[in-house]
């Protein structure tokens, strides 16, 4: 195995080389891109429709196609679910990723094209292997098995030649064979649906299995270890799994769940990996294992634009190429990708940290975030003003949402927050107080609206006994997979739904 791992870290190394040259020639790489999408499908239903044929550059490309959502993608979507072709993208489509985002009943389904699979997600977790390898020489990650906690997958009945599931799932079911191998466990228990039974399956198949390497969202991650150390009667993984170096994660920011990781792994050389691998496309890595900010990779099919939060509203907003962003201004994401995306509006919004070569950092979604009363809370102030909270009075979180109380004759309105700890504060009065008084700090329209409580007052904070989000994704059966807990809404829909369960309990 010692010879197998060091001729996969020598390949893995090698894609390096094409890592530092879309950092070196960033806007050539992105223009090129484009040109080459723009011309591959000008014979498609959608290029008829808007003249590709007839676009020649960036400008007449913006002018020409407006900005979409999933919702105005849907007609040419739903022709492409009943096996219809040549609609958005030339090549066969029959792969489709069902994203939710969020635990909303609406169920998107974004096509999967074979060149989105190989030039994007495959490609996506090469380069992530290649950077770990490049950052650790010493990486023994391929003398073991990865464990991937992957999501479900189920075929699409609206065509026989149709397939459906989670992102990781539909990546799991087209792995290569090489790929396949290095994976635990599998695919019969990889993918089924019962989440439950699938954490309990996966618990014993793989807690006798030398796992060097687990990939997951931080939530599931965190379930299947408590249950694997219940039935090894080990105090952490490290006693399971002594050759576990890498954890790789994404979907939700990592910060709170740090301190329950480092319990789980008590390892000082742990490598922590974020990526950012939506259904849409792959994004971003992690290429600096002492900075958390992500590489924007640029050469997996994908173009990218970004909207100014400021401009969201307007009517036909103005979108800024790569070469016109500036550092730590609110974007929203705006992608045309090689699966049939056109200038989609992905949801989420980020901030560059760095223009030499161009880093981000995932500040939220265009949806999730508070502004009942024009205070705009955003989840990356919601992540700052939590993990201070939590240092300040030891505390540790596992879920939380947020939503505004409306006014109430005299009364002002404000924010009632809902959390699930690990670990309780210490002093929760004050935890309250550093968790308003950090909103306070970090966003200077929620300071302005909490001047002398005109607008908005103290955050009213429930803490919600253990598995209360658990038994709210139960209950709206969206346990596992893409599901996650939505962190900020501007509606009470979702917490006075959990209160329900918290005042039933």
């Amino acid at each position: 195995m010692t010879i197998v791992n060091s001729f996969l870290n020598w390949i893995m190394k090698k894609r390096m080389h094409q890592i530092e040259l879309f950092m070196k020639y960033p806007n050539e790489v992105q223009e090129e891109w484009l040109n080459t999408l723009v011309n591959s499908a000008e014979n498609t239903e959608w290029g008829k429709l808007y003249d590709y044929k007839s676009i020649e550059n960036e400008r007449q490309f913006k002018e020409r196609v407006p900005l979409q959502s999933y919702d105005t993608l849907k007609p040419f979507i739903e022709k492409m679910l009943k096996g219809e072709q040549n609609i958005l993208w030339p090549s066969e489509i029959k792969w489709f990723a069902k994203s939710s985002g969020t635990t909303s009943d609406r169920s998107k389904f974004i096509p999967v094209s074979e060149e989105a699979l190989e030039e994007c997600h495959f490609k996506g977790g090469k380069d992530m292997l290649a950077i770990y390898c490049n950052n650790r020489p010493d990486a023994k990650m391929f003398t073991g098995k990865s464990l991937v906690l992957g999501g479900s997958h189920q075929i699409n009945q609206l065509s026989p030649d149709s397939f459906y599931g989670d992102l990781s799932a539909v990546i799991i079911k087209n792995l290569p064979i090489w790929a396949e191998m290095m994976r635990t466990p599998d695919m019969s228990i990889a993918l089924m649906d019962n989440y439950e039974e699938k954490i309990e399956k996966m618990a014993r198949a793989t807690m006798e299995v030398n796992v060097t390497n687990i990939a997951g969202v931080p939530t599931w991650t965190i379930v299947l270890a408590k249950r694997i150390l219940e039935l090894t009667d080990k105090n952490n993984l490290m006693e399971v799994w002594p050759n576990l170096e890498l954890y790789v994660h994404g979907a939700v920011n990592f910060e709170p769940y740090q301190e329950q990781f480092k319990m789980l792994i008590p390892n000082e050389q742990m490598y922590y990996l974020e990526t950012y691998n939506a259904s849409e496309g792959f994004f971003g890595i992690q290429d600096q294992s002492e900075d958390k900010d992500l590489l924007l990779m640029l050469d997996y099919g994908i173009y990218y634009e970004f909207l100014p939060m400021e401009h969201f509203d307007e009517e036909n907003p103005k979108t800024l190429s790569l070469s016109e962003v500036e550092l730590n201004k609110n974007y929203a994401i705006i992608i045309s990708t090689n699966a049939g995306l056109w200038r989609y509006i992905i949801g989420d919004t980020v901030k560059f940290t760095s223009l030499d070569p161009y880093r981000i950092k995932i500040t939220g979604r265009t949806k999730h975030f508070i502004n009942a009363f024009g205070e705009e809370v955003i989840i990356d102030n919601a992540e700052k003003a939590l993990t201070k909270a939590c240092a300040e009075t030891n505390a540790i979180i596992k879920d939380y949402t947020a939503c505004p109380i409306y006014f109430q004759g005299n009364e002002a309105g404000g924010h009632e927050w809902i959390i699930e700890f690990e670990k309780k504060p210490n002093e929760f009065n004050r935890f309250v107080d550093i968790l308003d008084n950090t909103l306070r700090e970090v966003n200077s329209d929620y300071d302005a609206k909490r001047f002398k409580d005109m607008a908005l007052r103290r955050p009213t904070v429930h803490i919600a006994p253990d598995d209360t989000f658990y038994k709210w994704l139960k209950q709206k059966g969206k346990l596992g997979g893409q599901h996650k807990v939505p962190r900020l809404a501007n509606n009470r829909t979702y917490v006075d739904e959990i209160l329900q369960i918290i005042q039933s309990s």
